[in-house]
């Protein structure tokens, strides 16, 4: 048989509505890692496991990525680039406030970019990864605090809309609600020592009902109220 029939047989042979597989590109590869991330937590982001998910040999990754430490950081850049930031509105307790609810958003739907960020043992060079940490030093910076007083005061709300997000996905912002496990509160009640609780027994109820969203909110008045004595203190 010619050759060129054989070509035209094979080619036959091939369904023509078969999809073609989409590229390989680091865009592809840190995507499915944060998926994974996401969805089956840290130690499921390995390069087999993101290699299946893509359809391709794990050793293929590697042309786009260096190794897991790259992966990784491509991962916090992929997540920070989600952070939205607002154009200045002149009331600089407005734009804290409106920061803050969009960096809970973006840490509540990736929650484990929190332990990427605290693990890294190299400084973060994206300008991606970087910008909202920017954008948040410069609200600081218009509210009029000093050098120091604004780095102190970004680290004040990092920790507190960091711990909160940690606690608001482990459940453990109301104790026993929000989330939790339904509990009998009267059942409850009857077998903790009220003598050596009596404020938690007390509060149960509060505890068992509170909201999320106003607890964050009630603690970011606080922290904004702090700062906004601070700038009028000079």
């Amino acid at each position: 048989m010619p050759e060129t029939s054989k070509i035209h047989e094979a080619d036959a042979q091939i369904p023509k509505d078969r999809p073609r597989r989409e590229p390989l590109t680091r865009e592809r590869i840190v995507r499915a890692g944060l998926r994974l991330m996401d969805s089956e937590g840290l130690e499921a982001v390995t390069m087999r496991h993101i290699g299946r998910e893509l359809g391709v040999e794990a050793m293929s990754l590697y042309n786009y990525v260096k190794d897991k430490e790259d992966l990784l950081d491509g991962i916090i850049e992929l997540a920070m680039g989600e952070f939205e930031p607002s154009p200045p509105s002149g009331d600089w307790a407005e734009e804290i406030r409106t920061e803050a609810q969009s960096w809970r958003r973006l840490l509540t739907a990736h929650p484990k970019v929190m332990t990427l960020l605290v693990e890294r043992n190299h400084p973060m060079t994206s300008v991606q990864a970087i910008r909202p940490i920017e954008v948040a030093l410069d609200i600081l910076r218009r509210a009029g605090l000093s050098e120091r007083d604004a780095v102190q005061a970004f680290r004040s709300f990092g920790g507190f809309i960091f711990g909160y997000v940690m606690m608001e996905v482990g459940n453990m912002v109301a104790g026993v609600g929000d989330g939790a496990e339904e509990v009998n509160l009267d059942a409850l009640r009857a077998m903790l020592p009220a003598d050596e609780l009596p404020r938690f027994v007390e509060l149960l109820p509060e505890l068992a009902t509170c909201d999320s969203d106003a607890d964050f909110e009630f603690g970011l008045s606080l922290l904004i109220a702090g700062l906004r004595a601070k700038t009028q203190a000079g």
